[in-house]
């Protein structure tokens, strides 16, 4: 403590690149301080320290640290309680660029595995970023003083040391909640569970925080069921959905793309508060839809698109820039490749021709001179023999009715199950449409990614690098996944430049195994060591990373135009 005050006084006015002697350990009253990066520049990015608290100065329950999910919500919860503090305390340092800048890596509504927090058996260690504070470029001590001395402490003292032990077994609470939930989806078989009462409309298009005065979901009584969670006195009623083919119907703006989208996002738990804390999905359902202009690297979309002009092979099927079709059709095959069991589907992002072709057009333009097979043609086929499901909001075509195993339509935001009206409806109003010739949908895909898919050259040195949510630079490439739709939070892109480094870096491809292998592995590596194994430093600041779903990872690798397939 006193050597880095001390320290901080000495370079008082030097060049900036004297704040490069604090690397290293300083030990305070009741933390250590690591600091394991020093930004060059004040205009450079912040630099990177660790609070690390001994488990003797701030004991934590051993339920939640031994228990894996716990942990993570536990984690997550003193993360949020930091950031707050950091937003209170705001910048009460002067200084040009960064300086004064504090940073955690803030949770959003969504419960991630992150490297913000680590709760470990001896101690919690909190990952901060800061702007070392500067005049220009000169060192402006005094300030940095404020930092470490005054400002950090406050925010440790009032994020960590006075959160209160209730406040934490709240979150273990909700943890033993969800898994309970997951536990009872998988025993009866249920793809997605929604709680009565769940508030599922956001604020806007931009805000994912919960609407005020929105309607809340009520279940029908035909799909209505009751659970006994843990910390709750009352059984908890919601609607379970059930693997099949399941429509979501009704009229425009009554809450159809709404209620996909709570499914969407149910592949994660959500903070108590959010609307949708008892909205759980099939953890690998992938949400489709067309992606025009897209990289498609020999993907097999032959089950959905054949005999395209100038025999063209669809088996292993490779674009630049992929139609709104083909890049549907490739996403459905991607998705099952990386293993999802459920698709969820909007119509309002699909590719029509894709989704249907009705029976006029069908007489206009005759079989032989159409490739797609539409996917109303393959969907029995995915249920039957691959034990995929899917969730769809159509509310444009009727046809669908013929396929589907159970169909609910919105009214005002309010769910009613009208399979049986609608199979009525489908005798009454028979098609004259006729099923596509198809190909036989089978679990076909087993390609290989080549080392040299990974080009992170750039002139002499190397880089892999997320810019904000939806972009990776590698190389001399972008990788752009903005229609990725279930990546919903930046430090999982991060995480995922940082898997493609670590493939590179550790010659991971050269093992030429299929996508499904590299993908457990991945998820293996996570499991047994943590996100921290791919940073670039793991036994220093792990870095502002969050867990990506191994579908993300995969589409990450499905977009790259340098990838190169055996």
């Amino acid at each position: 403590m006193r050597k880095l005050k001390q320290l901080l006084r000495d370079i008082d006015g030097k060049s900036y690149k004297a704040y490069k002697q604090l690397k290293g350990s300083y030990h305070f009253q009741s933390y250590q301080i690591t600091i394991d990066y020093v930004q060059g520049d004040p205009f450079a990015a912040p630099s990177k320290i660790r609070v690390i608290i001994p488990q003797s100065k701030r004991p934590l329950k051993r339920q939640w640290i031994d228990n894996k999910q716990r942990n993570i919500y536990v984690s997550d919860r003193i993360a949020r309680s930091v950031a707050k503090e950091i937003e209170d305390q705001s910048s009460k340092v002067r200084g040009s660029g960064k300086s004064g800048l504090i940073l955690i890596d803030k949770p959003g509504q969504e419960i991630i595995e992150r490297t913000a927090v680590q709760m470990k058996q001896k101690e919690t260690v909190i990952c901060l970023s800061i702007g070392l504070p500067a005049s220009g470029r000169r060192v402006l001590g005094r300030e940095a003083e404020k930092l470490f001395f005054q400002m950090i402490p406050a925010i440790i003292k009032k994020g960590f040391f006075s959160i209160s032990e209730a406040i934490l077994e709240e979150s273990a609470q909700l943890a033993d909640q969800h898994t309970a939930i997951r536990e009872a989806m998988i025993k009866h078989n249920w793809i997605a569970f929604i709680a009565d009462g769940a508030i599922l409309p956001r604020v806007s298009g931009v805000s994912n925080r919960p609407l005020k005065q929105a309607v809340p979901f009520k279940s029908p009584s035909t799909d209505r069921v009751e659970l006994m969670i843990p910390h709750r006195d009352e059984p908890m009623t919601g609607m379970a959905i059930k693997p099949g083919i399941n429509l979501i119907a009704g009229g425009g703006y009554h809450g159809k793309s709404t209620l996909l989208q709570a499914l969407e996002r149910g592949v994660y738990h959500h903070i108590r508060g959010d609307g949708r804390e008892y909205v759980l999905t099939d953890p690998s359902a992938v949400k489709i839809r067309a992606e025009d202009g897209r990289q498609v690297t020999a993907v097999d979309i032959s089950p959905f698109i054949n005999d395209l002009p100038h025999g063209q092979d669809t088996t292993a099927f490779s674009t630049e820039n992929a139609s709104g079709s083909t890049s549907q059709a490739a996403n459905v095959v991607e998705a099952i490749e990386a293993g999802a069991s459920t698709l969820l589907i909007d119509e309002d992002t699909s590719a029509t021709n894709f989704m249907i072709r009705d029976a006029r057009m069908q007489a206009l333009v005759s079989q032989e001179k159409e490739p797609i097979t539409p996917f109303i043609d393959q969907i029995q086929q995915l249920r039957d023999q691959l034990h995929v499901s899917a969730i769809i909001v159509m509310g444009g075509s009727g046809d669908y009715f013929d396929v589907a195993d159970e169909v609910w339509m919105m009214d005002h935001y309010l769910a009613y199950n009208v399979t049986a009206k609608v199979s009525e409806i489908a005798k009454k109003h028979p098609i004259s449409r006729q099923a596509s010739k198809h190909s036989n949908i089978k679990q076909q895909n087993k390609r290989i990614f080549l080392p040299e898919s990974l080009s992170l050259n750039k002139g002499k040195k190397k880089q892999v690098q997320a810019k904000a949510l939806d972009t990776i630079v590698m190389g001399r490439t972008e990788i752009q996944l903005q229609y990725v739709e279930q990546l919903v939070d930046a430090s999982q892109t991060r995480a995922i430049a940082e898997i493609l480094r670590y493939l590179e870096s550790h010659n991971v491809l050269q093992r030429k195994q299929s996508l499904s292998e590299l993908l457990d592995d991945i998820e293996q590596i996570i499991d047994r060591s943590g996100l921290a194994a791919f940073a670039p430093f793991p036994d220093q600041h792990p870095g502002e990373l969050a867990r990506p779903r191994r579908s993300e990872i995969a589409a990450c690798l499905n977009r790259m135009r340098t990838a190169k397939i055996m």
